[in-house]
């Protein structure tokens, strides 16, 4: 399943992308599929404690640049109920903080995009009262298309740029949303193209080397960009580009970035002027 349409043949199989992925990943370890679906809800075990962690209001990283504004986000979005992409972003904010304040969070599928795709998933679990079962099934469809992406191209922000970390985890995150909605397989594909297509070219350039300016405020964006992406495949618009052509021009114009906009802190961001202001107060 090293491609989107090898993924969808293989879904065709087994019944679905989640299915094929389980099936996929316990042959892989050489072992059953109800300890390859445990092994999956640990990882979601882990995502929970960083989102608890990561809405802390009191948190904050080395720094001082970090931490506390997913608090900010979130009470907002409980008292004037901006809906479920103010919560997502929220979500994946405070994870991507704990792990900016060297919490223990799950590569999904970098550190740097860590908070995408469980931001997206436990805003949907409380918007549809979801369970834990349905979120891990959308989490192997997730990690189907991080595969594909991985084995394609790249999820690494100093060969691809940031398009190859958050652009990759909100592509995740809109083929699992679109999972839990109940879509077909070849939504959750548009999903994951229309993202692919919308942060093409989104450079890596961490303020001083650190992931955290901007790259925990661009989980916030991506979890927002998952979600306008499902929602437009759900409601029927199909990606007028195809997927595994995507991920390779991805790949593209990731080799065609200056070094000074995959991950050196050379450029974009970290060159602004204002970057060694204090924006912790």
């Amino acid at each position: 399943m090293d491609t989107i349409a090898s993924l969808l043949k293989a879904a065709k199989q087994h019944g679905s992308i989640a299915q094929a992925a389980i099936a996929w990943q316990a042959k892989e370890a050489q072992t059953d599929v109800e300890v390859t679906r445990r092994m999956m809800a640990d990882r979601l075990d882990v995502m929970k404690e960083s989102l608890r962690e990561g809405l802390n209001p009191d948190l904050r990283s080395v720094s001082g640049r970090v931490g506390g504004n997913a608090a900010k986000l979130n009470a907002a979005a409980n008292a004037k109920l901006y809906g479920i992409s103010a919560k997502a972003s929220a979500y994946a904010l405070a994870i991507a903080e704990d792990n900016a304040c060297m919490g223990k969070i799950v590569a999904a599928p970098t550190a740097g995009s860590c908070g995408i795709l469980p931001g997206v998933l436990f805003a949907a679990q409380e918007a549809l009262s979801l369970s834990d079962d349905a979120l891990v099934d959308a989490m192997f469809v997730a990690a189907a298309i991080g595969h594909v992406i991985a084995m394609q191209a790249t999820v690494s922000g100093a060969e691809g740029g940031c398009q190859a970390e958050c652009g990759s985890a909100a592509a995740m995150a809109a083929a699992a949303y679109v999972q839990l909605m109940h879509g077909t397989d070849e939504q959750a594909i548009s999903a994951c193209g229309f993202v692919l297509m919308n942060t093409m070219g989104l450079v890596c350039d961490p303020v001083d080397g650190l992931v955290e300016i901007p790259c925990v405020y661009r989980n916030a964006s991506g979890a927002a960009q998952a979600l306008n992406a499902a929602q437009m495949a759900l409601a029927g618009l199909v990606c007028p580009l195809d997927a595994d052509c995507l991920i390779l021009t991805m790949k593209d114009v990731g080799s065609m970035l200056p070094a000074s906009l995959r991950e050196t802190g050379e450029g974009g961001c970290a060159a602004c002027a204002c970057c060694h202001t204090d924006v912790s107060k």
